[in-house]
């Protein structure tokens, strides 16, 4: 069954808690894509792997490089999966209905798109393959809502 998680996203930036799912995907012996539409928060993405959590770098490069298919996190503004990634993470609160076509999704969201996280928590409750998480900060940790 394919999972998706909606992390709504009240204080921290989507490059924090990228660099969290990210270093969990890597754990796990999975790829990770993540997917955003705006060149500076790939960039800022980009600079929060240098230094990962507890400061280790997590290796990833841009979509388009020479080393784009040997990449464990690859960046990218569409959601092409040229690394061969099991995990998708929407960085940039916009739904893709590619994400549905990998293991597990991750849909950051801030209050500017709670909205559409809403309609799109609805249209995938409908697909019965597909299960769902809701994601939010309670302080500095994240818990599993409503």
């Amino acid at each position: 069954m394919m999972q998706v998680d909606f992390y709504q996203l009240t204080h921290d930036p989507a490059e924090k808690i990228l660099t969290l799912l990210a270093q969990k995907t890597l754990d796990s012996g999975r790829r990770l894509l993540v997917v955003s539409a705006n060149e500076e928060q790939l960039s800022a993405v980009s600079e929060a792997l240098w230094s990962g959590p507890a400061d280790s770098f997590l290796a990833h490069d841009f979509a388009g490089s020479p080393r784009e298919t040997t990449q464990p996190i690859l960046l990218n503004d569409t959601p092409t999966n040229h690394n061969g990634a099991a995990f998708i993470a929407l960085a940039d609160g916009a739904w893709r209905d590619e994400a549905t076509s990998f293991d597990r999704a991750f849909y950051l969201f801030g209050r500017d798109d709670i909205d559409m996280a809403r309609a799109t928590w609805r249209k995938l409750g409908e697909d019965g393959d597909i299960a769902r998480k809701f994601w939010k900060q309670d302080g500095g940790r994240w818990v599993e809502g409503p």
